[in-house]
């Protein structure tokens, strides 16, 4: 019995995290927009109403399907490391890795300059169109998450004896707001404002805009104050240590967002588009390319063939985005090989009947792989629990949530067929301060990068750290059919593969595909600080028969049974069979929503 109905409409489709983006999103239908223009305010709303888990000054892949062209193209919003961001500069600091939180970690901020990009090159409607809802939520107030709630809660204490601004933001009146409480940001609020002013007086073109409000953003007064803020102040991280940080205005005023091709594979008769290498999407791809050789229909959906099949299969593309991944453009990342199918038929040799507990990266055309080692930095017990907090790279609250669970994700999808993904992420309140006069945090997904040298990782001046964000878009025959995605750091290409093969290969509706129970190995290294992992272990929600448990744990997983609806917050719209739009939004949370009409 689904929790929500399978949602098909003919006009416009939009999936969000939160489900005032999602409504915020349909609007823009009802002022002529498109579905980038939808996904643009909805993520604009995002910022404000999620910022426990994303910000203007967070980073964004984008995926997009224009239905006039026929293409697809991924707009990258995941911003460089500082040019005086080396690994000699960290290691004169005495650290042997990027900090998870605080200014160090800090890239140039991507995700706004990627919507105005989408915005510009393929929305329809104006700056103001789609910026006017954020600032009223962030004016007039928003009902305050939960989690966001929590988060607060446990980083008070830092807040008002360290990040000063982050507590006069987020503490209203010094205090730790309640869940459900109306929640305000009038420094965001006016920041909206001012730069859609001086996007309103630079000119009244409706592509003009969206690049003056670029300018304004990335080398007018944001900008300033960003440099300001990071040159004149040292604020304490998770080594509880205080630090000033590397990124300047410059570094700001000379990055746009890029537009590139996406990786493609094709799947029982679908192509699969991502993100590339600087991301974690390819390693999606070749999970289906191992799986495309076994007949998981025929295996059963929750049967322990079926799950040991698919996790075996994750173990070792993982293993590959550890040893190969990287910016393309700053290393030889081979992508090529890594999905050729010679290459992938020699790896899924490896798959025996038994769980396998080695991290076992592949040697595409004959090279050597190497993974840095991963050092311990979990905090040292006693510590104050908002340093132990920093401690840790996502944005969830240790101990105090369910499960982790990172980003947020926006789709849609309209009659025409435009569909569009993105999962922002980024900027959180949780792992740097907010910069004053802004009402926002910067990013740190710096702390992703390696400081050992000789890596497709490596942190270099100007170079992307290869991040986990990773929307998906299917076609068929090159026609639309979903755009989806989910929140879930490292998980998210687990999360998002089982919502795939649950719709492909076993024939599940789309809502029913999010709802079904799903899992995910935890055995390679995460890409957050501390990079911590489990091998062997194999995490599921209940609901899965007691047969297929125990048929695991002979085969050797390590089985940790979570609570049911609790991995995972997939959201998907698309083109259904009769050629009209479909939505589909995960229960997990409470949160997500889709809605059609």
């Amino acid at each position: 019995m689904l929790h929500r109905p399978e949602l098909h409409g003919t006009h416009g489709a939009v999936a969000a995290s939160h489900w005032l983006a999602s409504a915020t999103g349909m609007a823009m239908f009802d002022r002529g927009g498109n579905a980038f223009d939808a996904a643009v305010a909805a993520a604009l709303v995002c910022q404000v109403v999620e910022p426990h888990l994303n910000g203007p000054a967070g980073d964004v892949p984008i995926m997009v399907y224009e239905a006039g062209s026929g293409r697809t193209r991924v707009i990258c919003g995941q911003g460089p490391m500082p040019r005086a961001a080396t690994p000699a500069a960290f290691r004169e600091l005495g650290l042997a890795a990027v900090p998870g939180s605080g200014l160090l970690a800090a890239c140039v901020p991507g995700a706004f300059g990627a919507w105005m990009r989408l915005l510009r090159d393929h929305g329809r409607l104006r700056v103001e169109d789609v910026l006017e809802p954020a600032i009223g939520y962030a004016e007039d107030g928003y009902p305050l998450l939960p989690r966001a709630a929590a988060m607060i809660e446990v980083m008070a204490p830092l807040f008002r004896d360290e990040w000063a601004e982050s507590g006069r933001t987020f503490l209203p009146g010094g205090r730790v707001p309640r869940p459900g409480e109306r929640m305000r940001n009038p420094a965001l609020a006016a920041v909206f404002r001012r730069i859609l002013d001086e996007a309103r007086a630079a000119t009244h073109d409706r592509e003009g805009q969206a690049d003056a409000a670029v300018t304004v953003f990335y080398q007018g007064f944001v900008a300033e104050a960003i440099d300001r803020f990071l040159a004149g102040t040292e604020m304490i991280d998770s080594t509880g240590r205080r630090h000033r940080g590397l990124l300047t205005g410059d570094d700001l005023a000379s990055w746009r967002a890029g537009s590139e091709p996406a990786v493609t594979f094709d799947y029982r008769g679908h192509q699969v588009h991502k993100c590339g290498p600087w991301s974690q999407g390819p390693v999606f791809l070749q999970q289906l390319a191992l799986l495309e050789g076994y007949d998981l229909a025929a295996a059963g959906y929750g049967s322990a063939d079926h799950l040991h099949t698919v996790v075996e299969s994750a173990k070792l593309a993982f293993a590959d985005r550890e040893a190969w991944y990287g910016d393309p453009d700053h290393a030889d990342v081979p992508v090529r090989e890594l999905l050729d199918p010679g290459y992938t038929a020699a790896r899924r040799e490896l798959i025996g009947a038994h769980a396998s507990g080695e991290l076992r990266p592949g040697s595409p055309g004959g090279r050597k792989p190497w993974i840095p080692p991963v050092r311990d930095l979990t905090p040292v017990p006693g510590e104050p629990d908002w340093l132990s907090q920093l401690g840790d790279g996502i944005p969830t609250v240790l101990q105090r949530t369910a499960a982790k669970g990172d980003t947020t994700c926006v789709s849609a999808t309209d009659r025409d067929g435009n569909m569009v993904v993105a999962t922002p992420s980024g900027g959180w309140l949780k792992s740097s301060p907010v910069v004053p006069g802004l009402g926002f945090p910067l990013g740190t997904r710096g702390q992703m990068a390696w400081l050992e040298e000789g890596h497709n990782n490596t942190l270099a001046p100007g170079k992307r750290p290869r991040t986990t964000l990773s929307p998906t878009l299917l076609l068929r025959d090159g026609r639309p059919r979903l755009a989806f995605g989910t929140p879930g750091g490292d998980q998210q290409d687990q999360w998002t593969l089982n919502f795939l093969l649950h719709h492909l290969d076993f024939g599940m509706a789309p809502q029913a595909a999010v709802e079904a129970a799903t899992f995910h190995t935890d055995h390679v290294p995460t890409s957050f600080t501390p990079r911590r992992s489990e091998p062997l272990t194999l995490v599921l929600e209940e609901g899965f028969a007691p047969g297929t448990l125990e048929e695991l744990t002979r085969r050797g997983h390590r089985l940790k049974v979570v609570a049911p609806l609790s991995l995972g917050k997939v959201c998907a719209t698309g083109v259904d069979e009769h050629g009209g739009v479909l939505a589909a939004a995960s229960p997990r949370g409470e949160q997500a929503y889709a809605v059609v009409r």
